[in-house]
């Protein structure tokens, strides 16, 4: 039984110096890989690539970032009509599969069942109906003219023998359904202070210990609708990086959190507090 979609839509925001000191895009695929995997273990909606070093242009290890995780989020039988063939994307074969509720493996019409929802993109149109692939072996009719291209959630509907798609409905899709992935090129303060969040969690070595915290965040919690979870990158903590752009990290964030206390590692590699921090924000959600 797959997990349902969280009461609050969390959001994580990540450096684009993460794979920085990789030299090889295999190891930096691997690296990405494994954020993208925490995204979907612990329901992440969104992940937030934001700009750390403001000296260096980015945007080429940003938009790697972005079309890493973006491909793994995409079911299987989607990837080849959504990316054709990138040279970013040689070593996506390392990658695990996500095995999300939206990575189904069906791939017969015959197989599917009423009432169940699927990925698509739309790959042809006309006056009132549109032609959704939706990995089986034929497209499948929406009553609804499209753009062809575009990416679709639908539901199946099985009536008569005949099999036919209509587009879901918001908030109709009850499981997790995967992360969105948003590239600012803006640093972390300008990148998130307009997104609406009603929490922000800053992570840090020298913030205050997460068992100390414990019960003052799940009350927090408890009325979020939009929390955001910042990390640093694996040269420089959040208050460095924010301290460029003027603002204190204690002004920026609600609390600012050590999750890894008393760590036997000099330094904590940011995929590393990602698994950490959201494995305890986990366990804070289910007490909230």
């Amino acid at each position: 039984m797959f997990a349902r979609r969280r009461r609050t839509r969390l959001t994580v925001a990540v450096p684009a110096s993460l794979t920085a000191g990789i030299p090889h895009l295999r190891e930096k695929t691997y690296l990405v890989g494994l954020v993208g995997r925490a995204a979907a273990v612990f329901r992440v909606e969104e992940v937030v690539v934001y700009r750390d070093l403001p000296d260096v242009d980015q945007r080429g290890d940003a938009e790697l970032m972005a079309s890493i995780l973006a491909y793994m989020e995409t079911p299987q039988y989607l990837r080849k009509r959504l990316f054709g063939v990138r040279p970013e994307l040689r070593y996506v074969g390392i990658l695990h599969p996500l095995r999300t509720p939206h990575h189904p493996t069906a791939k017969r019409v015959r197989d599917l069942r009423d009432g169940e929802f699927r990925e698509g993109v739309v790959v042809a149109s006309g006056d009132g109906w549109s032609m959704v692939d939706v990995g089986v072996e034929k497209p499948l009719r929406v009553d609804r003219r499209l753009e062809v291209g575009r990416r679709v959630t639908v539901r199946v509907s099985r009536r008569g023998g005949v099999t036919s798609l209509r587009l879901a409905r918001g908030g109709e899709v009850k499981a997790y359904w995967g992360y969105r992935v948003r590239v600012t090129n803006k640093p972390l303060y300008e990148s998130t202070k307009r997104g609406g969040y009603d929490l922000v969690i800053a992570t840090s070595r020298k913030g205050e210990a997460i068992k100390d915290v414990f019960d003052d965040i799940a009350s927090r919690w408890r009325r979020s609708k939009k929390p955001l979870i910042a990390f640093g990158s694996p040269t420089e903590g959040l208050a460095e990086i924010l301290s460029r752009e003027g603002v204190r990290l204690e002004d920026y964030a609600d609390f600012v959190v050590n999750t890894i206390p008393e760590q036997g590692t000099e330094t904590v590699r940011t995929e590393e507090a990602v698994y950490a921090t959201l494995a305890i924000l986990n366990l804070i959600e289910d007490r909230a």
